[in-house]
């Protein structure tokens, strides 16, 4: 299958490794943000771009047939993004996998087969600490930051602060950037500390991880307890994630099952390379 890329940053380089160490797809191309999309040609585009302005490229992609993959990330948001690109490619018979990061995504498996194991109880999910590449790229789109990094900072039980280290524009007002960095969809339900800095040359991590925690009970019976936790380098896991993603919804689209999907709705087998006897052999 021919995969190709929208968006050069940490992910799109990412991506394009894990494109040319997968056995089954060829990178059909990587494109700009200011390139003219009817040029490409290929069986999914990976959205390598800013979470805000993922929706319209999807649109004009899933148009022209073409699937998409993205990793939005704002999660109060998601069901409405899913809503709306799910008309759009049923429409025109192609397929949108969303927010296939591994927060949201992967993780989001995760606290699913969580529910499932153990239906009453509470989940925990506790990030970091890392470098959010989310709130990185929001926290420089505010008026009057110059560059920004965004740290997330697990204080437990599924509590976190964001550390942001922002350079400054010239002349611009420390007090009113911090008020609209707090205001952000992105920060406005964390406690936020942002910190002026003249560089941030010291600071430079794509770090990051994730601790997922499950009490409860399975069967009526009480102290069940799960864990799920990984270490990673944020933009490489989220990458590869897409990649696996762009797989599974070419194999969705030659089903003819258009529409729109997250990642809690993909069987885990179409994600893979390889013949599916061989991996249930191999898997189960």
């Amino acid at each position: 299958m021919k995969i190709a890329i929208l968006g050069y940053g940490n992910i799109g380089r990412a991506a394009e490794q894990a494109i040319l160490l997968a056995p089954d797809i060829e990178l059909a191309g990587v494109y700009h943000h200011n390139d003219n999309l009817d040029t490409i040609d290929a069986d999914a585009v990976l959205l390598c771009t800013p979470t805000r302005e993922v929706e319209s490229f999807a649109k004009a992609l899933l148009q022209k047939g073409i699937c998409t993959v993205d990793s939005f990330d704002i999660h109060q948001q998601i069901y409405d993004l899913r809503q709306s690109l799910k008309a759009v490619a049923e429409e025109h018979k192609a397929v949108s996998v969303i927010s296939a990061g591994w927060d949201p995504g992967s993780d989001s498996v995760a606290r699913a087969m969580f529910l499932s194991l153990v239906p009453q109880g509470v989940t925990y999910t506790n990030f970091g600490p890392g470098r959010s590449m989310g709130h990185t790229v929001a926290a420089k789109a505010i008026p009057g930051v110059k560059d920004a990094l965004s740290m997330t900072i697990p204080m437990g039980k599924g509590v976190h602060s964001r550390e942001v280290y922002v350079v400054l524009e010239e002349g611009a007002d420390a007090k009113e950037v911090e008020a609209l960095l707090k205001a952000d969809a992105y920060f406005a339900s964390d406690e936020t500390k942002m910190i002026v800095v003249e560089s941030l040359d010291s600071f430079c991590t794509v770090c990051h991880g994730v601790h997922l925690v499950r009490d409860g009970e399975s069967s009526g019976v009480a102290n069940q307890h799960l864990e799920f936790s990984m270490r990673i380098n944020n933009p490489a896991l989220t990458a590869q994630v897409m990649v696996s993603c762009a797989r599974a919804a070419v194999r969705l689209q030659q089903k003819q099952q258009y529409g729109a999907y997250t990642m809690i709705e993909l069987p885990p087998i179409a994600l893979l390379p390889g013949d599916e006897e061989q991996l249930i052999r191999q898997l189960v």
